[in-house]
């Protein structure tokens, strides 16, 4: 990209369209602190629909729909390790959680992002390996509690690493949840599991953090406006 090639694209562009969080987004996660990187606009959509909408979103948009659904938005209360996959997903979020700050010493942004979609990553997974559709059929509720919150707890700590960040996004994730207590928004208590011991619920039906994009008309879109 240079400015004597002409192909230039302008963030204030990307945030008019796409919002400030998804540009401030894709900006940090592919840029490195002080190093050149590259902008293309097929990278941007990916990361938009990939990252944020199927990823981030759509955990955040399953997640309220099976607690409403199963438990009228209540969250239920921390049970220790209950089903065979609830140590694994605590341990290893925590292990991630400590890259992440490390990253975020050390102004490794990129970095940082990547190891927070980890735990995006297995937060997605624990839910095809635990089920909850199943363990609501065959009436395991203590299971099915402690699968709830466990995915709760999870969102929570991604939405408070998430805040330096995209912070509109993190303040909208917390409101979904029904999480605005200052003890369980604050990263010094990032890594416990068992505070959200109060009568916290999440909304009925949240909206959508982010709209999936049409690929081709947003790469042509973007692509345009590098030619103007």
């Amino acid at each position: 990209m240079s400015k004597s090639k002409g192909n230039v694209v302008y963030p204030d562009m990307l945030v008019e369209r796409y919002g400030l969080d998804a540009t401030r987004y894709f900006l940090l996660r592919e840029f490195s602190f002080g190093q050149d990187a590259v902008f293309s606009p097929e990278g941007f959509v990916e990361r938009y629909n990939f990252d944020l909408c199927n990823d981030l979103g759509n955990l955040l948009n399953r997640t309220i729909g099976m607690m409403n659904k199963y438990f009228e938005g209540n969250i239920p209360k921390y049970s220790g390790y209950v089903t065979e996959f609830d140590q694994k997903l605590e341990e290893e979020t925590i292990a991630y959680t400590d890259k992440v700050e490390e990253y975020m010493e050390n102004y490794h942004i990129n970095s940082a992002l990547e190891e927070i979609w980890k735990i995006i990553s297995i937060t997605n997974k624990y839910i095809d390996e635990t089920m909850p559709w199943v363990l609501v059929k065959e009436e395991k509720t203590e299971e099915l509690s402690s699968v709830m919150y466990h995915l709760v707890e999870n969102l929570r700590k991604v939405a408070i690493m998430l805040k330096p960040i995209i912070a509109n996004t993190s303040n909208e994730m917390l409101i979904q949840l029904g999480i605005n207590d200052k003890n369980l928004i604050s990263w010094e208590n990032i890594k416990e599991y068992n505070l959200l011991t109060g009568d916290y619920k999440t909304i009925e039906k949240g909206n959508p953090l982010f709209m999936r994009l049409d690929k081709d008309i947003e790469i042509e879109y973007i692509k345009a406006q590098m030619k103007a």
